[in-house]
């Protein structure tokens, strides 16, 4: 086997009923849930119209400039999975364009990760086929290799192994390990029943703020008080 330049099978994927779950939840939610240290930055941002990207990642890691093997990715992809490409960063080169997209949503593919740049950005602007990706360029892409599909990758340093669970909407993207992905869900779905309750009494007016003032005075913050004379209008 050739390091550097190989393909491998994708053999295990994030259960279906796990995926269609994920749909319903953000990701700040699943982010504060796992530490803050899964976000692949704010450098990637999406381009699509509208919609949520939720499904098993596909990885491929190539060359920047070079698309060879999302090619190979695209035709290996089951309906539901996510292409989620390293590419380096580089935005010189467009790793995908509309051709490629076009290709991905007739075969059912859930949308892309480009750690890299993408062209005929009108196509994706005014659909709702997701795709988030580092930045835009007109130049198109090498196909000589090498890269490998389906290992692990690392993107503004989130881990992503083949099969993880990728969430994107529109505060960003989060990666969900596979053997996780259950557990997280539960706690990710505990915070947003316990946000609705803080809504509630915000509407109230019987929020409780005392927190603010007891983790400073734990933290050693000093907080000093308006003078009655300052307070009333009173000192010249």
């Amino acid at each position: 086997m050739s390091l550097g330049f190989r393909v491998l099978p994708l053999e295990k994927r994030v259960d279906k009923e796990i995926v269609e779950q994920f749909k319903h939840v953000v990701t700040p939610h699943i982010s504060d849930n796992m530490g803050r240290m899964s976000a692949a930055g704010p450098e990637l941002r999406p381009y699509h119209k509208e919609g949520k990207l939720v499904g098993p990642a596909l990885t491929v890691k190539t060359r920047p400039g070079d698309n060879l093997l999302v090619h190979k990715a695209i035709d290996l992809a089951e309906p539901g999975d996510i292409i989620v490409v390293d590419a380096g960063g580089d935005t010189t080169n467009a790793i995908v364009g509309e051709i490629m997209k076009r290709i991905a949503e007739k075969n059912g593919i859930a949308g892309f990760v480009i750690n890299g740049a993408i062209r005929d950005v009108a196509a994706f602007k005014n659909d709702t086929f997701p795709v988030y990706a580092k930045g835009i360029t007109h130049r198109g892409p090498y196909k000589d290799g090498p890269g490998e599909v389906n290992v692990p990758i690392s993107i503004g340093g989130m881990l992503i192994h083949p099969g993880d669970l990728i969430v994107g909407d529109d505060d960003g993207l989060v990666v969900v390990p596979a053997d996780q992905a259950e557990e997280i869900l539960q706690i990710a779905n505990n915070m947003a029943a316990n946000e609705l309750e803080i809504f509630d009494t915000i509407e109230q007016g019987t929020v409780d703020r005392t927190w603010v003032d007891q983790l400073l005075n734990e933290k050693g913050c000093e907080i000093i008080e308006p003078s009655k004379a300052v307070a009333s209008g009173r000192e010249h």
